[in-house]
């Protein structure tokens, strides 16, 4: 599993000019699930995501990370993106051969927001398999890659 993660003042997501998820202050997740993902990798993302110190206290002038999404309350906007898994080495088109086929990676993907929503904040999504337009007013700019690959075996 791959995460995009980005801290932000406000994102959105768009389908054929409606607006169907909108944030402020919080993250917006760009995810990505791999054929091989399973619920363990769910759930240690939901987990990190949800506890990593990502925020600045108001004191720092927002040089610190000391607050996770959870302790400030933030919004979260979860948005599926198959592209993650994109492999450009060969040729010039990108293949996805390790990206889960919809019919794997769209219930982890609404297992994947389930886990957020148990926090308790408010969890907004993109529709899986649509074409979105993503809006992300970037905060920081903070943007990290997570990554979970599932155990061997």
């Amino acid at each position: 599993m791959r995460v995009i993660l980005q801290r932000v003042q406000s994102s959105s997501v768009t389908i054929d000019g409606e607006t169907i998820g909108k944030i402020d202050r919080g993250l917006t997740l760009l995810i990505g699930i791999a054929a091989s993902d399973t619920d363990a990798e769910i759930d240690w993302m939901a987990r990190k995501i949800l506890n990593l110190r990502l925020f600045p206290d108001e004191r720092s002038n927002g040089s610190s990370f000391q607050h996770s999404v959870r302790e400030i309350g933030g919004e979260l906007l979860a948005i599926s993106q198959f592209t993650l898994y994109g492999n450009c080495r060969k040729g010039r088109r990108p293949s996805f051969d390790r990206a889960a086929p919809p019919a794997i990676a769209n219930p982890l993907y609404e297992q994947f927001v389930v886990q957020l929503r148990r926090s308790g904040l408010t969890v907004e999504t993109g529709r899986f398999g649509a074409g979105m337009r993503v809006e992300i007013v970037n905060d920081g700019p903070v943007t990290l890659l997570l990554e979970r690959e599932a155990e061997p075996g």
